[in-house]
């Protein structure tokens, strides 16, 4: 039997990395040729090289579900046109006890994929934005995107120029609100620093709306107190889809306690948690067809069932998750129907087949 698992798991493992090379080598061409448009004196060939090569682990994460299922329906479905999934069902083989040994080379590829997205995607991500934004715009728009960035931090909201990875803001808009939503003042500051632990402004301008008249002061330099740290401003520059774990949850937190809505951030968190059962699950439904309806069919076959049922997954996925901050139902659970509707058919098949 170890024999047949080493088989099986180079088997399985093999065809799913083979999907999973030519999907990513096709995004990684795409956005290749999207990028060489961009192209400019500072930001030229070889940093267009430079950037594609740091969303390559970005890619490799997404699309994981994606290979699982087809690189399955490949390998697995090589096996049945030898007839060798029907010798181990005569040798005695369950057919539980072979979807086992199918399963375990896609659990070593989830706890690969699980590490990426919490300590290699993230960082690559940001730090080809930070870089592609230096050599696009210069340093003044460092992590930002050309319209700048919004926080806001119980009644005043924030508007930073530029979010530089060394902790240094660019061009700092305040504008601040009394309970009854009234704008009282507002304040520019040509830069921000953070320097033990607090925050130092530089070459600030305040305006202070009274009742009958407006007062103006500049200041060369001023503290600025405010719970926002350079690290959370790392969160606040990246896409929620490209934060890991740990990050999301610590922001989904922050945006709590500032009664700040933080829909789009459970939806991510609960998007990367349940992903290692989403691709089990994609895996089953794979094994349920290989061992029924697609048991005697071509490749070509396979591969195009494989497609239309991934394609089918991450439509349900993209259109349930929108819809759960729409009408308000909690995310995990847009994101777990699908997942158990894949297990359910999965089983179905399986037991009927059995």
């Amino acid at each position: 039997m170890r024999l047949l698992n080493q088989y099986l798991f180079s088997t399985v493992l093999s065809s799913v990395l083979m999907v999973l090379l030519v999907i990513c080598s096709l995004d990684t061409l795409g956005r290749f040729i999207n990028e060489l448009g961009e192209i400019t004196n500072n930001y030229t060939f070889l940093e267009v090289c430079i950037y594609v090569g740091l969303n390559i682990p970005g890619s490799i994460y997404s699309y994981v579900p994606f290979a699982a299922l087809v690189g399955s329906l490949i390998g697995l479905g090589g096996l049945a046109t030898t007839s060798e999934l029907i010798v181990m069902r005569v040798a005695g083989i369950g057919l539980v006890r072979l979807a086992v040994s199918i399963i375990k080379p896609i659990l070593l590829l989830i706890v690969v994929v699980l590490l990426l997205a919490e300590y290699v995607v993230p960082t690559a991500e940001q730090y080809s934005e930070n870089r592609r934004e230096l050599k696009r715009n210069g340093v003044n728009s460092a992590l930002s995107s050309s319209d700048g960035q919004w926080n806001r931090q119980g009644d005043v909201f924030m508007h930073f120029n530029s979010v530089q990875a060394n902790g240094k803001l660019l061009g700092v808009t305040r504008y601040n609100f009394n309970k009854n939503n009234e704008l009282v003042s507002t304040s520019f500051a040509e830069s921000a620093i953070y320097i033990n632990g607090k925050w130092q402004e530089e070459n600030v301008t305040e305006t202070t709306i009274n009742t009958n008249s407006i007062e103006q002061k500049t200041y060369q330099s001023r503290p600025w107190n405010i719970e926002l740290s350079p690290a959370l401003l790392s969160i606040l520059v990246q896409e929620a889809d490209s934060l890991s774990i740990t990050k999301l949850f610590y922001y989904i937190d922050y945006l709590e306690e500032q009664s700040i809505d933080n829909g789009s951030y459970k939806l991510s968190f609960w998007n990367k948690v349940l992903q290692p059962l989403a691709i089990i699950s994609l895996v089953v439904i794979a094994i349920s067809f290989i061992f029924g309806p697609l048991r005697q069919v071509t490749m070509g076959y396979r591969i195009f069932s494989g497609v239309v049922v991934g394609i089918i997954f991450q439509l349900a996925q993209n259109l349930l998750g929108p819809t759960s901050l729409v009408y308000g139902f909690h995310p995990f659970i847009a994101v777990l129907i699908p997942i158990v509707f894949c297990f359910g058919v999965g089983f179905f098949l399986l037991l009927r087949n059995r």
